[in-house]
């Protein structure tokens, strides 16, 4: 008679648990980042982060093609889909106006650019990025969400346009009933098989950990933190407010706490504070929110669709940062002003995703539209926005974790047992399926 061992990770060593091998490896590259920047700064060191980033955003298209298709077919009711993204979409809109007013309460009180003046700036660097925000155009990103052709879709990684293939993908295997049962089955499979590769992949995640981070302190030196310790400290601090006030206002409503979240979801925010990337995690996030309670319908529609649309961190550093170069550069922005601000930003963070120096970029658009004057001021930013665009990623993961589990709760199919045990323990992220050994 055989008996079965289910390994967990309370009882296996610390050095095999992923989260302490990624953390292991920041630390070590912040260091070799500061005692060695030579080394640092050596391409082969760069790659190593890179080629972890693009391990994962490889197979974010079939991932999210898969989630999703197969959440829409299996619904039978198709209202069920419109409604979900209706209500995903209110959510976004309403808590990325609580991250905007924030980031222009916190300038205003703080007032972090006061006479810091425009020295060092860049205009030169900036001037790329504003030349790609001026051809920001509303009706530009609407037709940009419809590809030129479905493979186009795929090979360019394109969240928004895989999404709306999928969607309508879908839609289309939900009417042909019992005889696209064998396509569901099949896309099934796919999803299990792509997640597969995932568990595979993220055991690299240590060593693209420790090459970002090596290369980017190697890279800017540790001084460059010194220069505008101001804005980091308290762009940190406002994301920090934003996380434990309001989003943990909003689990607490739900009925969960926000700190059992984050411990939850511990592995993936130090990914993620490695690569400088929320969508390194965006497999295991969605993974890990069904694993929570949310309906698998839910978690394929709002978590790839947050990713475009619900920016808490962007949110925060459009304003707050928009706030600061006004203040650096001696203009005073009167309270019409702002409002423009907020609203315009409102506008252009929604097409902050899958584009390259995305945060740079809509703040150029911000810029532009409400004071002209102020986009050289961006160039003060430029050398430390590297290090405010981890704590973007991180806040905007766990906003679309909470927004997921807001939604299904909304949809009254948030699983309170799976909520309850998720967050009564630690789940290493590799562990995808329990480890058994029988002897």
């Amino acid at each position: 008679m055989s008996s079965a061992t289910v390994v967990t990770p309370r009882n296996r060593p610390l050095y095999k648990l992923l989260y302490v091998q990624v953390l292991s490896a920041i630390v070590l590259g912040a260091l070799v980042g500061w005692l060695l920047p030579d080394v640092a700064k050596n391409e082969w060191i760069k790659a190593m982060g890179d080629g972890f980033v693009r391990l994962i955003k490889m197979v974010i298209a079939p991932i999210i093609f898969c989630t999703v298709v197969s959440g829409i077919a299996h619904i039978d009711d198709a209202k069920k889909v419109g409604r979900v993204g209706i209500k995903a979409l209110v959510y976004f809109e309403i808590v990325s106006t609580f991250a905007l007013i924030l980031g222009l309460l916190v300038a205003n009180i703080v007032r972090p650019g006061a006479g810091l003046g425009a020295a060092g700036s860049s205009a030169e660097k900036v001037a790329g990025f504003a030349r790609q925000a001026a051809g920001q155009k509303s009706v530009d990103f609407v037709l940009h969400i419809i590809p030129d052709s479905v493979v186009g879709a795929f090979a360019a990684g394109d969240i928004l346009q895989v999404l709306l293939f999928s969607i309508l993908f879908g839609f289309a295997l939900m009417a042909l009933g019992e005889r696209g049962h064998t396509l569901r089955a099949l896309i099934d499979d796919i999803a299990h098989g792509v997640f597969g590769v995932i568990a595979i992949v993220m055991r690299a995640a240590p060593i693209g950990a420790f090459g970002a981070m090596a290369f980017t302190v190697g890279s800017f030196g540790a001084g460059a933190l010194l220069n505008l310790l101001g804005l980091i400290a308290t762009f940190y601090f406002t994301a920090a407010l934003f996380i434990f006030v309001v989003l943990g206002a909003i689990a607490r409503v739900v009925g969960f706490s926000v700190f059992r979240f984050l411990a939850y979801i511990k592995e993936e925010l130090l990914i993620v504070l490695g690569t400088s990337s929320s969508e390194s995690v965006l497999p295991l996030i969605m993974e890990k929110m069904e694993r929570l309670g949310c309906s698998k319908s839910v978690v394929g529609l709002v978590v790839p669709t947050g990713y475009s649309f619900n920016l808490d961190g962007t949110n925060i550093y459009m304003t707050l940062a928009t706030l600061f170069i006004a203040q650096a550069l001696g203009v005073n922005l009167t309270f019409g002003e702002q409002m423009t601000i907020l609203i315009v930003a409102m506008l252009t963070s929604k097409g902050a995703s899958g584009v390259t120096g995305a945060g740079f970029i809509t703040l150029a658009a911000t810029l532009a539209a409400v004071r002209p004057e102020l986009v050289p001021g961006m160039a003060i930013v430029l050398g430390i926005d590297k290090f405010m665009s981890e704590c973007r990623a991180l806040t905007n993961l766990v906003g679309n974790g909470i927004a997921c589990a807001v939604v299904s709760w909304w949809e009254g199919e948030l699983d309170r047992d799976k909520l309850k045990a998720g967050l009564s323990r630690t789940i290493d992220p590799t562990d995808i399926e329990a480890a058994v050994t029988t002897d």
